[in-house]
């Protein structure tokens, strides 16, 4: 079975932040895969997808400060046109990447205890992020009856 959806994000603020809800909200089908893949690709290049700790915020609040020590939006960039913020999105985009593939096992992503997708957030002014959901796997039994 294969399954295929482009989903819209609200514009969300500049951060790192879990969208693992409504990555499931959109995929209705995932309740009837036993086995399989789900791939997620983020259609835009300043900002990232990233799998991380999803019960302390704090986790996710200083992996951003970390990311703005990486590339700072003070570093001298030859690409500067659309704002500060924009090259070192790039640069945080490519360190971090745009797609993430995440287990699926009777029924639900298969993630680790604490662990949720988040979406990184790297301009200040984003915008609505689209990403597209592609879903692979078996089909559960369904039980006699």
């Amino acid at each position: 079975m294969w399954f295929s959806r482009e989903v819209q994000l609200p514009a969300l603020p500049r951060g790192i932040h879990s969208i693992t809800n409504e990555i499931v909200a959109a995929l209705p089908e995932l309740s009837g895969i036993a086995s399989g893949l789900l791939h997620i690709f983020l259609l835009h290049t300043s900002a990232s997808l990233t799998i991380n700790e999803n019960a302390d915020p704090d986790v996710l609040r200083d992996l951003d400060q970390s990311l703005d020590a990486l590339a700072p939006e003070s570093a001298r960039y030859r690409h500067d046109d659309e704002g500060p913020d924009d090259m070192p999105g790039h640069i945080k985009s490519s360190l971090l990447g745009c797609s993430l593939t995440v287990p699926i096992f009777q029924g639900r992503l298969h993630l680790g205890t604490w662990q949720g997708i988040c979406l990184c957030e790297h301009r200040r002014r984003s915008g609505r992020r689209r990403i597209m959901l592609t879903l692979c796997g078996q089909a559960r039994q369904q039980a006699p009856g």
